[in-house]
Order: structure tokens, then C-alpha cells, then sequence
């Protein structure tokens, strides 16, 4: 490709109206989508995105958990592919575009080399990775942690969602299972497109952020048990209130994630109540912890601060508590030839950058350990997403669109 080629663009009405499109598969009940993973919702979508890729010409793999591997051929069979993807499913009540960008702005990438006549050497691949959110089956970036050999398929089929449903059932179910293996495909490089779910774009002015780094995180799950009791006859002094040790260490949680400052957070997420009752004293209560930080000494004090934390809250108030580890991935720093690539792309098409770190983690930050992996990200309003209310504006997703089509065409090659 001619680097001076600025001209290059996609069709930002068309991936708009993808966006759109999708967005009404599995909507949510105020604007956004509820399109969880393994779920009817998420077949519909898959099937949408096949239909749409097979129009473009492309082939559709799939492995044995799900992941969907959307093919255009290169002029060379032997020359390993480039890969661009995200993934389709969203949190309970989650966004139009929190990961869905990443998937349709690489099929828009496709569609408008077929428009442009476009060749290229290697083979570009458009992938829809399982179960990145965790929502319903944690860990978070389950089948993309499978593919890149940290974490073993029976351990990803054996996940169980708070209803008891099991992973590899629901997949057999809405009828994705595949034949290939995962991660059996090798690839050339990984390119990852994403709304920033931050607010540092949108506030600065920046159009794009070229990420160099993502931040580790550690998902602790909490069991504290106590002792079910009437609220309004058990006497102050003689009650084992689960619940209060779970409000105990939630303020812990931030205390301890003030005290690393800058470039850590923590917080509790997903809770569960027994009996959830409004006139029962909670017997017992699950919940997880999130801390993240990019760098990894935090991330570890971190963690063994807050299961002391656990332990000590637990111990006061007369609980039984245990701690399971449910999700972990250490800081990434994505690979710097590709960052350069990604960030050239950005100035070429003369839109304003900056470097960033991810504060969230990606099926991205898994494939950077068996290829070259790198990450484009575009504003999203008031940094808001995992919420119905994440909005973006059809001008930066193609302007992160553009970026991705840039170095996707330098990365794979074009030939005349």
C-alpha cells in the first residue's frame, strides 16, 4: 500500500447501520442490548454476523468453544493470516458498542477492500471471540484465555452461571460448537479495535488512542456465612449478618485501592444474597472483587491486602469466609512495532492520538501471548459503558474504523 495514500476510507454510514442493526438483536429495556453470552440473543447475532460475512466472501470457522473465524484469502495460501476482532456479547444490561465495534469495524474493513478492489498477501481473518464479558460465565475473555493456552477447554465447558447452567450444555444448546481446535490457528499478528470505556479521549479531544499497555486485574470471589435470623426479632448483639461483613469489606476494597494510587481501582461488582429477604438477616452472601492496576507489584499487594481484609472482617463479625480466585491476567505491554504502525496510521490520516493504557481488559490482552497483538481505541461519551446509556458518534467510530483499515492493509500486504 502506498503510505501516502490518505484517501482510503470506510464507509462510515455502513458501519453505522451495522451498529445499528445489531444493536436490535437482544435490546435491552433502555436503549442498549442484553445480548449475554450463550444465550439465544447471542446465537441470533452470530447468525446475523455470519450472513453478513459469507455476503462480503468471506469463510466462516468455528472451534469447539464457539469462536468465529470470518476469512478473506490472501494471494500467498502459506502466509499467516492477520487477525482484527472482538466479541459480540455484552453485559445484562450493556452498550451497542462495547466490543461489537471491534468485530463490525473489521468487517466494514473487508467490505470496503471489496469495494476498493483490494488485495492483499496475507489472509485477514475477522473473529468473534466467546464469552469475552464473564458476565454470565466468568472468567472474563474465557474461550480467548483457552486459545491462548492459559486456561484448558474443560475447565471453559465446565463454567456454571448463577442459574447452575453449564457452558458447555448452553453452547451445544443455541447449536455454536464447532469442529476445530482451538487454537490451532496461527497467527501473523492481532489487531483489536474498542470504544476506550474511559473518559481520558473524549475529555482531552483526542480522536484516537493507540494503547500500549493493559492493566492486570485480579476477580476474587467472596462466600461469607453467617446465620439466617428474623431482622426484627434477633437482638443487635446476637446476630451473624453476613451482609455486614460484605459492606465491611467493600469499603476496605476502595480504601485499599486509594492507597495504591495512581493507576489502581477495586471495587465490588456482582453480588448475591441469601435468602434475599426483606425480613432475613443475610445468612450468606457471594460476591467478587475487581482490583486492576498496569503494574504488577500494586496488582499483588493488592490482592493479599484484600484477602486479609476478608479474613480479618470476617473473623470480627463471627463469619465464615473463603476467597476463590474466579479471573486473573497479569499488566500486557502490546506489542511496540505494531503500536508504531497503529499510531503512523492515526497521523497519516490526520487524526489527533495519544497513548493509552486500557483500564479494561480485552480477549487482546490473552492473544498478545501467542502473537504479535495490539490494540485502536475511539472516545465514548462521558467514558461510560457496561450501561445502556454507552454512546459513541458514527464520526469516531469510523475514524478508529480508518486507523484499523490502515495498518491492517500495511500489516497484510496489499498487492496490485
Amino acid at each position: 500500500m502506498d503510505k501516502t495514500n490518505t484517501n482510503l476510507r470506510v464507509n462510515p454510514a455502513r458501519l453505522w447501520d451495522s451498529l445499528e442493526e445489531m444493536a436490535k438483536v437482544g435490546p435491552g429495556v433502555a436503549g442498549g442490548c442484553n445480548r449475554q453470552t450463550l444465550t439465544d440473543a447471542d446465537s441470533e447475532g452470530r447468525h446475523l454476523f455470519q450472513r453478513w460475512c459469507e455476503a462480503a466472501g468471506m469463510t466462516m470457522g468455528v472451534d469447539t468453544l464457539g469462536n468465529m473465524f470470518a476469512t478473506r484469502p490472501g494471494t500467498d495460501p502459506d502466509a499467516l493470516p492477520i487477525y482484527m476482532g472482538s466479541h459480540l456479547d455484552t453485559q445484562p444490561t450493556g452498550g451497542k458498542y462495547d466490543g461489537v465495534l471491534g468485530v463490525l469495524g473489521p468487517l466494514e474493513v473487508v467490505r470496503t477492500m471489496n469495494d476498493l478492489g483490494l488485495k492483499t498477501r496475507r489472509p485477514i481473518v475477522v473473529t468473534n471471540w466467546t464469552n469475552e464479558e464473564g458476565a454470565r460465565f466468568a472468567p472474563a475473555m474465557l474461550d480467548s484465555g483457552v486459545f491462548a493456552g492459559v486456561l484448558t477447554e474443560d475447565y471453559a465447558k465446565s463454567r456454571r452461571d448463577l442459574d447452575g447452567k453449564v457452558f458447555g450444555e448452553e453452547l451445544k444448546r443455541i447449536g455454536w460448537e464447532g469442529k476445530e481446535k482451538v487454537g490451532a490457528r496461527k497467527m501473523h499478528a492481532m489487531l483489536e479495535l474498542h470504544i476506550e470505556q474511559g473518559p481520558i479521549l473524549e475529555a482531552e479531544g483526542k480522536t484516537i488512542g493507540v494503547v500500549t499497555h493493559g492493566q492486570g486485574l485480579w476477580w476474587l470471589e467472596i462466600t461469607l456465612t453467617g446465620k439466617d435470623a428474623h431482622t426484627g426479632s434477633t437482638p443487635m448483639n446476637m446476630r451473624v449478618n453476613a451482609g455486614l461483613g460484605m459492606a465491611r469489606i467493600t469499603e476496605r476494597v476502595h480504601q485499599i485501592a486509594m492507597a495504591h494510587q495512581p493507576d489502581a481501582v477495586g471495587a465490588v461488582g456482582q453480588v448475591k444474597v441469601f435468602p434475599n429477604s426483606r425480613n432475613v438477616i443475610p445468612g450468606k452472601v457471594i460476591f467478587t472483587v475487581d482490583i486492576r492496576s498496569p503494574e504488577q507489584a500494586k496488582l499483588d499487594a493488592m490482592k493479599a491486602e484484600v484477602t486479609r481484609a476478608a479474613h480479618a472482617a470476617a473473623k470480627e463479625l463471627g463469619l465464615g469466609c473463603t476467597t476463590e480466585e474466579v479471573g486473573h491476567f497479569d499488566p500486557v505491554a502490546f506489542d511496540p512495532d505494531l503500536v508504531t504502525i497503529v499510531r503512523q496510521s492515526a497521523e497519516r490520516l490526520g487524526h489527533s492520538h495519544r497513548d493509552i493504557v486500557s483500564g479494561a481488559g480485552h480477549d487482546a490482552c490473552w492473544i498478545n501471548r501467542v502473537a504479535p497483538t495490539v490494540m485502536i481505541m475511539c472516545p465514548c461519551v462521558d467514558g461510560l459503558s457496561h450501561n445502556e446509556a454507552e454512546s459513541i458518534t458514527p464520526e469516531w467510530a469510523a475514524a478508529g474504523t480508518d486507523v484499523l483499515l490502515h495498518s491492517t492493509l500495511q500489516l497484510a500486504e496489499t498487492v496490485a
